[in-house]
């Protein structure tokens, strides 16, 4: 798996397919990035229809704006973190919704971006902030972390099975202050380990999800999607590495479920009632067709439900 799979559009027909998009409905993209779902969930859904897309990186949110801009009104944009998702949508009225949409790869807008330090391919400093507006960045993680921090970051969100030895040469070469310099340094702490991938590629992918609380703030808008969804209304999330895709997978199942008790409990006292019915029974896959088109696309799992 690659963490830098570039963001084109992908699984298109598959989303469009997924969210049975209806004549004046109203849909949530939650990860507008240029805004290729979105224009097509809005060929389908206008006229009548409208689409809230949301975005933490403003400059994302200025390319989907220009690419949006002959719907009008009927395409709202905004600049927040979708774990805020319920708070947006209230502002705007905008609820309940027919459908929500996630697709959570990383854009090509932010590892084209200079200076963002997204990526390896180009020396820019360690940053890897979504948006401005947030504190941390991944230099202050490199540079003020204890090693077992460090490590528990790489391993918890970077699947790095060579975390300690990573985290141990990086306490040793500090400060570093470019994506270059860190990628440098990894290499030479896995020296002989380079494989499939770069051996630098993990340690980018967890330094990013920390900086950006990735996990956690899916886990939050997950839930507040479902709670926005109208009867039959649908969600649809599209991973790109296996933590996403695990924390979505447990998410509808538990949601899908009704009792959640332990099995020793013999009287269920959870009183849980289950708000989702799972559509993809597996997760739906680029076709060769789109893999030959974009190959990229290869890590792209989606996962559908329906609300009930």
């Amino acid at each position: 798996m690659s963490a830098f799979s570039i963001h084109e559009t992908v699984l298109l027909d598959e989303v469009i397919d997924a969210l049975q998009i209806q004549r004046g409905g109203r849909y949530v993209d939650c990860t507008v990035n240029g805004g290729g779902h979105a224009e097509a969930i809005l060929e389908e859904c206008t006229p009548g229809g409208q689409l809230l897309g949301i975005d933490a990186d403003p400059v994302a949110i200025n390319a989907a704006r220009e690419r949006l801009k002959s719907y009008g009104k009927d395409a709202i944009l905004v600049n927040e973190n979708f774990k805020y998702l319920e708070n947006i949508c209230a502002r705007y009225d905008f609820r309940p919704v027919n459908g929500v949409l996630f697709d959570l790869g990383m854009s090509s807008i932010q590892l084209e971006s200079p200076g963002r330090g997204f990526s390896f391919q180009e020396d820019a400093p360690l940053d890897m902030r979504f948006s401005p507006r947030q504190t941390l960045t991944a230099a202050d993680i490199v540079n003020t972390y204890s090693e077992s921090e460090l490590s528990d970051i790489l391993e918890k969100n970077g699947e790095e099975w060579r975390a300690r030895q990573i985290a141990r040469r990086i306490v040793e070469k500090r400060p570093i202050r470019t994506t270059i310099a860190l990628a440098r340094i990894v290499t030479e702490a896995v020296a002989g380990g380079r494989g499939r991938i770069h051996p630098a590629t993990k340690t980018f992918q967890a330094l990013r999800i920390a900086v950006n609380k990735e996990l956690e703030n899916l886990e939050l808008a997950l839930k507040q999607a479902v709670n926005l969804l109208g009867s039959g209304g649908r969600i649809v999330i599209i991973s790109f590495h296996s933590l996403e895709d695990r924390l979505v997978k447990e998410f509808l199942r538990r949601e899908s479920r009704g009792c959640l008790c332990p099995p020793a409990v013999p009287v269920c006292v959870c009183g849980h009632i289950p708000t989702l019915k799972i559509v993809t029974k597996k997760a739906v896959k680029p076709s060769l067709e789109e893999l030959g088109a974009n190959p990229r696309s290869r890590s792209a799992k989606m996962r559908v439900a329906e609300r009930i």
